[in-house]
């Protein structure tokens, strides 16, 4: 008879660097561009997030005079959502990991 012993194995884990509940959100940054006029992106604002015309108008402005606004944060997934509803609008947008 053959007795055969299985001694238990000790598995190695992957080191995981990122923390999923501390994971940094996406941002969607709307840039400059020199064809839609300062009234329709103010209006794109209010029309996709529902924002308020003062809102809509402040991150307007920081698009006009600071080449960009950081308009909308959350999942990737959102945030490509949000990325192509600008494209649809005619708004040159990306999406980035807040830093």
């Amino acid at each position: 008879m053959v007795v055969v012993s299985v001694a238990p194995v000790e598995l190695e884990r992957p080191d995981v660097e990122e923390d999923l509940g501390t994971a940094k959100p996406w941002i969607t940054i709307v840039w400059n561009d020199p064809i839609n006029l300062m009234s329709y992106v103010t209006y794109v604002f209010q029309r996709h997030f529902g924002y308020s015309k003062d809102k809509a108008t402040k991150l307007m402005l920081d698009v006009h005079h600071k080449g960009r606004a950081v308009v909308s944060n959350g999942s990737r997934e959102e945030m490509e959502r949000d990325v192509g509803a600008m494209h649809g609008y005619g708004l040159w947008a990306t999406l980035q990991q807040d830093t």
